[in-house]
């Protein structure tokens, strides 16, 4: 289940996604979370789907490794179109049985929130694919650089950015490996009610939250062992640099929203 999650994993490649720059696809990544929602109609939706496996061929990674990182989210997606099928009661009625109603207009409303939330997740995950967690970390600091002067701690949330990406991967492990010790001493998690198999998951809670207490007290420890100081005295060994292809990048991208917002009067 957590071995498949692909969600704050880095695979490396040199792909022309690989070389953009880290601020490029930040910026991309968040743009596309807003811009998605200018779609209104299928021609729209079929835009942003053939947009986002444009930019998934160009890593090089191929649509499947995608699909299957997405997969175990699925059920929470699922979840959440569950209650635009239910608690959207305009339009004609398709369904009506005691309490529960379902209408068109919940029909639609949750394939198109599912479409969206499929999109969102396999383009942002685009970026943890294709960067490693330390340019993202400086292509968000870079990005918030001019929020400084204003108090913010920017340094301090690169930081926090960069060590939440690295234990993302490293606690979706340790949650396979108890899982895997789990079953060997007859726990099973796929069977059964879903209180059941909810129930199932809570033995895994105490033992994946002492090792993450344990692994960020030794990171603490080994930060400041080694010297560690942030902010404007720490130099960078890697420095992020515009190159032609981001603009490109940008350009593609504004050319796909101009085109996606033009969708909205077609039908």
């Amino acid at each position: 289940m957590f071995s498949n999650m692909i969600i704050g994993r880095y695979m490396p490649g040199d792909s022309w996604i690989h070389r953009l720059d880290a601020r490029t696809k930040l910026v991309l990544s968040i743009a596309f979370i807003f811009v998605i929602f200018f779609a209104n109609n299928v021609i729209g939706y079929a835009v942003a789907t053939i947009f986002t496996l444009l930019a998934i061929m160009l890593t090089g990674l191929g649509v499947g490794v995608f699909i299957r990182g997405v997969r175990p989210l699925i059920l929470l997606m699922l979840i959440t179109t569950l209650f635009q099928l239910f608690f959207v009661q305009t339009g004609d009625v398709l369904i009506h049985w005691w309490f529960i109603k379902i209408t068109v207009d919940g029909v639609v409303n949750s394939i198109v929130v599912f479409v969206r939330f499929m999109l969102i997740i396999m383009f942002s995950t685009i970026l943890t694919l294709t960067t490693q967690p330390l340019a993202v970390a400086d292509g968000m600091e870079s990005l918030l650089k001019p929020f400084k002067k204003m108090g913010l701690p920017v340094s301090e949330l690169a930081l926090m950015l960069s060590i939440a990406l690295r234990f993302v991967p490293t606690l979706m492990d340790e949650a396979q490996s108890i899982m895997n010790a789990q079953r060997a001493r007859g726990v099973r998690f796929n069977e059964g009610s879903l209180m059941t198999r909810i129930k199932s998951f809570v033995p895994l809670l105490i033992p994946l939250f002492v090792n993450a207490i344990k692994r960020a007290i030794e990171l603490g420890d080994a930060m400041e062992a080694r010297g560690y100081r942030g902010g404007d005295q720490r130099t960078k060994y890697r420095v992020l640099t515009w190159h032609r292809q981001d603009t490109v990048a940008i350009i593609g991208f504004i050319v796909f929203t101009v085109v996606l917002i033009a969708t909205r009067w077609m039908m």
